[in-house]
């Protein structure tokens, strides 16, 4: 059977996608001089633009990169060259212009790239529209994003200069030139305009508006018929540039007389960002850019104006930039030229920019849009009747605060420091303080985010991919309900409820995970429903003005419309926020500096030959292994960077097997950036001879195997977001289990179990559609009732700021005066009536006996609670009728809970207790007859425990045990423990304060690690996979790495800092059993 051939390999592209002159169109055998004989000084509107020369990487051709190098192979198939426009003898038909087809470029096998439309290219790149000037203009440069018809973007660098008109010359084929006979009227001093334009797939704005800046010095001096071959030289240049990787490492180019850097993304989930961020607080005030934020959150119809063109792209990328990791998905045309207006009519949002000269025309044209005029700073609607909802109150405060402590002029940054005698010196001052402050702007719009969408995450079910879109929405504060309904609709909120269903650790979670406050955290690890701690009360208590703002109302999803108390509105088009008593606060986040690196590329030198283009791969090769060469063994993340470069350069050059070695050596050091696709094609390209030889070297041969067994087209997996809504019809066990992890009421499949038993005494074992609907609603009212707990403040300084009051009695009649009976996860008290105030009944640990009994009041036999403490020789008593039997098994609960927490040193006992007492009250609410009280103590679950089959623990596990942990907490089944490791605390100046406790890291099945504080034992990482075998050992390296090894044979480097697995050892073959790390040994050994 003859062997398939292989496919040919389509190179990585560098940072050009596509170079193109444009300029006027030929009226006439003798171009726009004649133009502006005929039409005079006064008309100097009538030339249209079109496009003149195009140029598409690659340039080199296809025979001479074989005779430059032999290994070419099946690289380097096609060949993509350039087209002019011809120019047509004077012989030729006066007054056409260029046709399209046969007659119209020159075509030479040009391939132009997807989304870039050379119908409308001349228009974007004079959307002023294209002017004959009589004096010199100064050269001007605009920013272009285009799009193709599948939402990829490319991003388009334009570049405005113009000519002297010359009698003489022609400046339309680029290639010869001569003489015609001078006009009588003249056309000497004037000049033509010409616009260079760069597409890219990357926003390097200022990157290539640099590059652009130095080839417009050359062609101002070269003559008409260079331009082209100028041209073709830089865009040959910046096509044999690679992108850099994410991370710290840049790339600089030498484009003389400037040094030209090239910034990479932070990490391979951020985008690009080579643009200076502040730029939007220069053009609004903090409340205006709020209010942008708003817009652009709810998805509105948004037009910004500029009489710059080259501000409407970069203010709009700022705007995209800040809603980092949130995604704007719908249409984005930062620059509409005039004859594009029409555009703004669309139905859908939309995010587009016109010339401030169309404002008018366009508000009285479109209904229902945001315009947004930059130059004075103002934002309007084109509709009266337009509500933009304001941004949440105390997350807009915060946000304006830490604007104004930012630092915005570079010339304060420059007053003490000594003038620059370099260029390039201080250029590189000035893009260090650039992405000081692009970094501080991009924390504290992330902050930003976070503050608003916090709190999303309590109202996932992982599970099921379910988010309770009305429990959230009622959480919200009144103020605030508007924006959240409108944000709750878009299709950027959906995709971010994709990434949180996900665990996607992003820049979102990476951010609330850091500023996450202790009591969030230990929220984190309680199995109970969250109640508002003491310390909050007491806070609510210091803030009356936000009592209000904050109130939470009923949360019932599709049970009945809740009235909502109407507040004074507050001005949508420009709020006046007195931020003075914000200032106590920290004005700035507190930013660490990131290191970065640069790489300089070697220079390339011309004719462009295949000769030429060889000698610059060499150096490339030559200069990232000097530079590997100078790294310590600790500059890991710089290695896998110059790995990545060197790999591209040694592809380029059609060195396939050296190219794969350093890929498998960065598959090894950052699985981050390995570029998996770019791999299995490399391979899948390679002759037979090639795949024997890479096969013969184990470590490639392991590699081949890894990346040709990942599926091409895996099936898509589930991701859709479903709404938690209530049941329809009867529900069956496993349904109802289904239903009430989605609720987010209990995740624990036993108890749920337990539940159904509750709720079906007496009946069949199905659950109606309106029992459940009356068990969620009890469930959430009580909710409800426990947020609007507020206690005095005399009684606050008796609980601890981390409890909770989780069940309030009515007033009924005690042994110490008349008062309601309350319960926190410690004690129970009584809140007295009259002058309120606190008497304490018992903790659950000092509890001896609890029993229901009657007290008789002339006639009556009035239910009594009687509870007896082993500190105090009188007995509680509680006058509470019909809730006594309630509350004596509540009670009871809650003191087994204690006893067994204490017993197996495990709080997650008390934590259970109180679900089970919180399920109690609502299925006592639910049933409201007779056996609803028998049906409730089917979760009497820990109080049966005790009694019926008390849990011993032996004498010397009791004297030795300190604490026991759950890592299965909030799990639906419990999970086996197959590795611990301990590591101690230590301080690095590297790291936050926090990171320097000691910790615990467990490993469950299916590689999933769980990492707990040890000096808390709460949660530092929620779980996090390394692979998906079970891990069998793990140790501790250098302090700021664990390696695991794994039943899949492969060892997994977590560094500590970031809590992330990017590296692995894949050397042997069968699975890693064992780790140990010996003094002196820089690596452990492993078996």
């Amino acid at each position: 059977m003859a062997e398939a051939a292989p496919q040919p390999l389509a190179l990585p592209s560098g940072l050009l996608e596509l170079c193109a002159l444009l300029g006027a169109p030929r009226d006439s055998p003798r171009g726009p001089e004649q133009v502006v004989q005929k039409r005079g000084v006064k008309n100097l509107h009538s030339l249209d633009p079109e496009v003149l020369s195009v140029f598409v990487p690659p340039f080199v051709s296809k025979e001479d990169s074989q005779a430059a190098s032999g290994n070419c192979m099946t690289l380097n198939k096609t060949k993509w060259r350039s087209f002019r426009k011809k120019r047509e003898k004077p012989r030729a038909e006066a007054g056409k212009g260029l046709p399209e087809g046969a007659r119209g470029p020159d075509s030479e096998d040009v391939s132009i790239p997807n989304g870039v439309d050379l119908l409308a290219l001349p228009q974007l790149c004079f959307p002023g529209g294209m002017c004959v000037a009589s004096e010199p203009k100064e050269d001007c440069v605009h920013f272009l994003v285009l799009t193709d018809v599948g939402g990829n973007r490319t991003y388009g660098v334009v570049a405005q200069f113009y000519r002297p008109l010359h009698d003489e010359h022609c400046f339309y084929n680029g290639q010869a030139h001569w003489e015609v006979s001078r006009p009588t009227g003249g056309s000497a001093g004037w000049f033509l305009p010409f616009a260079v334009c760069v597409v890219s797939r990357f926003p390097y704005y200022n990157a290539l508006r640099d590059c652009l800046s130095c080839l417009l010095i050359h062609l101002k001096l070269c003559k008409d018929f260079e331009v082209d071959n100028h041209i073709k030289d830089f865009a040959a240049k910046l096509s044999l540039i690679p992108s850099p990787p994410p991370g710290p490492l840049h790339l600089v180019f030498n484009m003389k007389p400037l040094q030209v850097v090239f910034p990479s993304r932070a990490d391979p989930e951020s985008p690009v960002i080579d643009l200076d961020l502040h730029l939007p607080l220069l053009c609004f005030r903090p409340e205006t850019v709020l209010q942008i934020l708003t817009c652009l959150l709810t998805e509105q119809r948004v037009v910004f104006f500029s009489s710059n063109w080259a501000l409407l792209t970069l203010v709009t990328e700022c705007f995209l930039a800040y809603l980092h990791p949130l995604q704007w998905q719908h249409t984005f045309v930062p620059i509409l030229s005039g004859q594009m207006l029409d555009f703004v009519m669309a139905p859908t949002s939309f995010l587009m920019g016109c010339h401030l000269d169309h404002f008018e025309e366009v508000s009285k044209e479109a209904d229902g849009l945001i315009l947004i005029n930059m130059d004075n700073g103002s934002i309007t609607c084109s509709s009266d009747n337009m509500a933009v909802p304001d941004i949440p109150f105390l997350a807009a405060q915060t946000f304006i605060q830490r604007v104004q402590g930012l630092q915005l002029h570079h010339e304060l940054d420059l007053a003490r420091a000594k003038a620059s005698t370099d260029l390039n010196d201080g250029r590189a001052c000035r893009r260090a303080w650039q992405q000081r402050l692009n970094t501080h702007i991009q924390q504290l719009t992330l902050h930003l985010l976070v503050s608003i969408f916090r709190e999303v995450k309590n109202h996932l079910n992982y599970e099921h991919r379910v988010f309770n879109s009305e429990e959230y929405l009622k959480t919200r504060a009144p103020g605030d309900q508007q924006f959240y309904k409108q944000v709750l609709e878009t299709y950027m909120f959906h995709s971010f409820l994709k990434a949180r269903l996900s665990r996607r650790m992003d820049a979102f979670a990476q951010m609330d995970l850091n500023t996450q406050s202790e009591e969030d955290r230990i929220n984190g690890m309680l199995l109970s429903p969250r109640r508002p701690t003491i310390e909050k009360m007491a806070s609510r208590k210091r803030s009356p003005k936000r009592t209000v703002d904050r109130r939470m109302v009923v949360s019932m999803p599709d049970l009945q419309d809740v009235a909502i108390p109407e507040l004074p509105p507050r001005n949508s088009s420009l709020r006046k926020t007195d931020t003075a008593s914000c200032r106590s606060g920290t004005a700035v986040l507190n930013v660490p500096s990131k290191l970065t690196y640069m790489f300089k590329i070697p220079e390339i030198h011309f004719p462009l030959v295949g000769e030429c283009v060889q000698a610059y791969y060499k150096d490339c090769v030559s200069l990232l292994s000097k530079a590997m060469g100078c790294l310590g063994p600790d500059s890991s993340m710089l290695l896998a960077r110059y790995l990545y470069l060197r790999g591209l350069v040694l592809l380029m050059q059609g060195q396939l097997l050296p190219a794969l070695q350093d890929f498998q050596s960065l598959y090894k050091t950052d699985l981050r950036i390995f570029p998996a696709d770019l791999v299995k094609r490399m391979v899948e390209s390679m002759s037979g001879p090639e795949r024997a030889q890479a096969e013969q070297m184990p470590k490639l041969r392991r590699l081949i195997g890894e990346v040709l067994a990942q599926p091409g087209e895996a099936p898509k997996a589930d991701d859709r977001v479903k709404n938690f809504e209530l049941p329809r019809k009867h529900l069956e066990l496993d349904d109802f289990v289904q239903r009430v992890q989605e609720s987010g009421i209990v995740k624990d499949t036993g108890t749920i179990r337990r539940l159904f038993e509750a709720l079906t005494i007496g009946h069949q074992k199905l659950i109606d559609p309106e029992t459940f609907r009356d068990f969620y609603t009890c469930w959430k009212e009580t909710e409800a009732e426990a947020q609007e707990v507020s206690l005095p403040a005399s009684v606050l300084e008796h609980l601890d700021k981390n409890e909770c009051v989780y069940k309030l009695s009515r007033s009924v009649k005690t042994s110490h005066g008349v008062g309601k009976i309350a319960m926190t996860q410690k004690r129970l008290f009584l809140l007295t009536e009259g002058s309120p105030g606190y008497v304490e009944i018992s903790t659950f640990r000092d509890i001896e006996e609890v029993r229901s009994t009657t007290v008789a009041f002339l006639f009556l036999r009035i239910p009594t609670l009687k509870i007896k403490m082993t500190s105090k020789k009188e007995v509680f008593e509680a006058n509470l009728k019909t809730e006594c039997d309630l509350w004596q098994l509540m009670v009871k609960e809650m003191w087994a809970g204690k006893t067994l927490a204490e017993a197996h040193k495990d709080p997650q006992y008390i934590q259970q207790a109180l679900t089970h007492v919180l399920l109690m009250d609502a299925v006592v609410g639910t049933l409201q007859s007779p056996a609803a009280i028998y049906a409730a103590s089917r979760l009497s679950y820990f109080d049966k425990m005790k009694n019926e089959m008390p849990m011993v623990v032996p004498k010397t596990t009791a004297e030795t045990l300190k604490h026991k942990i759950n890592p299965s907490a909030g799990e639906t089944f419990p999970q086996a423990v197959d590795v611990l490791l301990y590591t101690p605390g230590h301080l690095d100046p590297a790291e936050k304060v926090g990171d320097a406790h000691p910790k615990l890291w467990c490993a469950l099945s299916e590689g999933k690690v769980i990492v707990f504080d040890a000096s808390s034992w709460t949660t530092h990482q929620h779980c996090f996979r390394v692979g998906t075998s079970k891990l069998n050992c793990m140790v501790m390296v250098e302090r700021n790495q664990v390696w695991v090894g794994s039943e899949d044979s492969a060892i997994y480097i977590i560094n500590i800092h970031s809590m992330s697995c990017n590296k692995q050892l894949t050397d042997h073959r069968a699975s890693v059993t064992g780790l140990v790390v010996q003094e002196g040994l820089v690596a452990p050994r492993y078996r």
